[in-house]
């Protein structure tokens, strides 16, 4: 064995062991208190910094191993003094000196945002830190633009450090603290799952129930990938994890390649709008809306059922029109099997929302929900977590917390500059006057900006952003601030399917074997159902079970449902089946008349479309019966 070599397994050995110190770290602040807010998020962001440092090479290409092991070590450092610093010194002092910077505060406040930078560089490409730079940029330089709206009084090096590094409005804000706290937590409780075996659980499941349906593989990553991806929370993860198996089935099929990678690109993305985890951006949005995280999934569920219907509906009518049956019965796990010998291991999430419910903190049930995880798991021998697999998911949970960490300390410094300058007060009063007043023409206003924010970073850093610029414009026209951050969370998580730039839909189609840009064009067609209900969610909160009554909850939802099932048709063009240009116009054109709630364009549509549904369902059966009865 080379030196090299030797060098290599001790450092693995060294990132291993670090990753599963930072795990005992947030389990132990979940379990038994956490720190003062200060501490826990710069001990949070130096455990993240030095593993990103270790396991995210500063450069794909052209610097050495020697000259890697330098950068990294000197990364490490700084962000052991920067943290330190204040975690064990300014923490104590900060009060006493009325929060006024030193000399030294300002030297180890410009190293750590210079390393932040540096570490969602490293992560997530250059998109985050250039949008970041642009801001610091506005920053030193808005005082010279002439320009209304845009020009503020001017902030200088000190005064950005200060405020940045030695508060909790800069690096160290909201989504910093939620990262160090819930989402951390709860990210190790899903590595856990997943380690478990929940996910081999899920396939079969999905597979078992619904296998043999029409189309049946490509119904089986929608089942899945809804289960699977309300526990990862990552879209990439998940078409990686379900579409392994799920996208060669389809082809096997007989889907068109494009057409299966697209339906698993959809499918892995509305995993992150699926209760009851729904990935770190649903504790974010708790914190920034003051709603019990509990809320936040209630809140989700019907759109997210909403939007998996779309799908579920354009898959069975694209099996139909290529003549793709299920798979054979004899071929698929049976389901009480399946359950008996698995499905404890959802008894876990059951513990987590039944612990929520009751009252608990999000941090302390995570906490529990991981130590029955360990417990449950050891039901079944095949199952059963042994001290290498604990190890192991506190392992995979801890890496899996750097993009979000690197994401949140990000968008923290854009935070600090919105705040120093007055800019976010400023970009709402110009969106607003920009819409005239209108809200339709603001939503859209809205959705494009968060789309174009989300492409090519991650939904948590992409919904962070919009929720800082865009969701306190649609509070200030009126829209109640839960569901004007559902608005925005929802079209950050469709940015990974939305061309040009568009991650899951780019993971798929390296699965499947496919031109990325086509699979996302595919992909955004599938899940274009994603892109209408949000405005139900603003034109009708009731959907969200948390506002107005039963009785209006049950109308918005008839009728969103018949506006979903329109769109899929239209999109499609195929409803039992090929439907002429007219037809699908027409079924697009009673969508927009379902979303304002008017009650007599909301009839009337609904009217109209199940009339001309049953139109297309006759027309099919008599073109069917033509086919018959003709001579061969």
């Amino acid at each position: 064995m080379s030196k090299n070599d030797a060098l290599g397994k001790k450092t693995a050995l060294f990132v291993s062991g670090l990753a599963v110190f930072m795990a005992l770290f947030q389990l132990y602040t979940s379990g038994f208190g956490r720190f003062p807010a200060l501490q826990q998020r710069s001990i949070h962001l130096a455990f993240a910094l030095i593993l990103t440092f270790y396991l995210f090479p500063a450069r794909k290409k052209g610097l050495s191993a020697k000259w890697t092991g330098v950068i990294n070590l000197f990364s490490s450092i700084g962000a052991l003094l920067a943290c330190g610093n204040i975690a064990f010194i300014v923490y104590y002092v900060l009060y006493e000196r009325a929060g006024a910077a030193t000399n030294l505060d300002i030297v180890m406040g410009f190293i750590l945002i210079i390393l932040v930078l540096d570490m969602t560089r490293r992560i997530m490409g250059w998109a985050l830190p250039i949008i970041t730079l642009i801001f610091i940029a506005y920053g030193f330089l808005g005082s010279y633009i002439d320009i209304p709206y845009i020009r503020h009084s001017g902030m200088d090096l000190h005064r950005f450090i200060s405020y940045t590094y030695l508060s909790t409005e800069g690096l160290f804000t909201v989504p910093l603290g939620v990262s160090a706290t819930f989402i951390a937590i709860f990210v190790i409780f899903a590595a856990f799952l997943v380690n478990s075996g929940v996910g081999e659980f899920f396939m079969d499941a999905a597979t078992a129930v619904a296998g043999d349906k029409t189309g049946g593989p490509a119904k089986v990553a929608v089942v899945s990938s809804a289960a699977m991806g309300s526990v990862s929370g990552s879209a990439v993860g998940n078409v990686v994890t379900t579409g392994s198996v799920t996208i060669p089935l389809m082809k096997k099929m007989g889907f068109p390649p494009l057409l299966a990678a697209g339906i698993e690109g959809t499918s892995s993305t509305g995993g992150q709008i699926m209760p009851p985890l729904m990935g770190a951006a649903a504790f974010i949005i708790a914190s920034v809306v003051g709603k019990p995280y509990l809320t936040i999934c209630i809140a989700a569920f019907v759109p997210a059922v909403l939007s998996f219907l779309s799908v579920y509906v354009i898959v069975h009518f694209e099996a139909e029109r290529y003549g793709i049956r299920g798979l054979p019965k004899e071929e698929l796990p049976r389901l009480w099997p399946v359950l008996k010998k698995r499905g404890h291991l959802v008894l876990p999430i059951v513990v987590l929302v039944a612990m929520l419910v009751m009252g608990y903190t999000a941090m302390k049930a995570g906490f529990y929900a991981v130590i029955s995880v360990i417990i449950i798991s050891a039901f079944q021998k095949d199952t059963r977590m042994g001290i290498r697999d604990i190890l192991t998911a506190m392992e995979k949970g801890a890496k899996a917390v750097l993009p979000i960490a690197a994401a949140c300390a990000c968008s923290g410094i854009v935070v600090g500059i919105l705040t120093l300058t007055g800019l976010g007060l400023k970009i709402s009063y110009l969106l607003v006057e920009i819409a005239h007043g209108s809200l339709p023409i603001l939503l859209l206003l809205a959705m494009i900006t968060s789309i174009l924010l989300g492409m090519g970073i991650t939904t948590t850093a992409a919904y962070l952003l919009v929720a800082i610029i865009v969701a306190p414009v649609l509070v200030r026209m009126g829209v109640p601030p839960l569901a004007a951050h559902m608005f925005v969370f929802y079209y950050a998580v469709i940015s990974t399917i939305t061309p040009p730039v568009a991650l899951a839909a780019y993971a798929a189609a390296g699965v499947a074997g496919t031109d990325p840009f086509k699979t996302s064009l595919v992909g955004f067609r599938v899940g274009i159902a994603k892109f209408v209900v949000p405005f139900y969610v603003i034109y009708r909160p009731e959907i969200m079970l948390v506002f107005g009554s039963p009785l209006k909850a049950l109308t918005a939802l008839f009728i969103s449902f018949f506006g979903i099932w329109a769109l899929a048709g239209g999109a499609c063009g195929f409803v039992f089946r090929e439907l002429k240009i007219y037809e699908r116009l027409i079924l697009l054109a009673c969508i927009p008349f379902t979303v304002p709630p008017n009650l007599p364009w909301n009839l009337g549509s609904v009217v109209i479309i199940i009339l001309v549904t049953f139109y297309f369902r006759i027309s099919a059966g008599k073109g069917r019966g033509k086919q018959a009865a003709a001579p061969a």
